[in-house]
């Protein structure tokens, strides 16, 4: 079996390279594209198994690239994870009700995106090995991912 290939759709250069330096080290081919235009296009040629959107694009926002990838019949099922620097207050469940997999806020956790991008794919769960491995992946972006979105409030220390 052939690896599976990811699209990652940023305008961002630096964090295109390196979430492509840490999903080939995981053993998937990635194509990439840098607006929605492109990414309607690169999807066309290259039928990725899973998309990685950012929101804030040009030509087009994350959101009218979904819509239009679950508007196409090739592409209606195709998994797509939304990996954004946007506010996941007004975005997340606008995007999830769409028919995102799954929502991650940039700076995203390696080995939760991972699991995000491996259960999308159908693929088995990390192991306990290359969860350690996963946020010690090389990156050209900047530090390792970090946690989505913050499951507790922050506490008060005032009182």
């Amino acid at each position: 079996m052939s690896a599976q290939k990811i699209m990652i759709v940023d305008d961002d250069r630096d964090q295109r390279a390196g979430l492509q330096i840490r999903l080939k080290a995981c053993g998937y081919q990635v194509v990439g594209a840098s607006d929605a235009v492109q990414a309607l296009s690169v999807v066309r040629k290259e039928h990725p198994d899973l998309v990685l959107l950012d929101i804030g694009l040009p030509g087009g926002d994350g959101h009218t690239v979904l819509r239009r990838l679950q508007a196409m019949t090739p592409t209606s099922t195709l998994p797509v994870i939304v990996l954004s620097a946007m506010d996941p207050s007004g975005h997340r469940d606008r995007m999830i009700q769409a028919g995102a997999a799954a929502y991650f806020q940039k700076p995203a956790d390696n080995a939760l995106l991972l699991t995000a991008i491996r259960q999308a794919l159908g693929e088995e769960p990390l192991s306990k090995e290359e969860a350690d491995l996963a946020p010690a992946q090389p990156s050209m972006a900047g530090p390792p991912l970090q946690p989505a979105v913050p499951t507790t409030a922050p506490s008060d220390s005032r009182r």
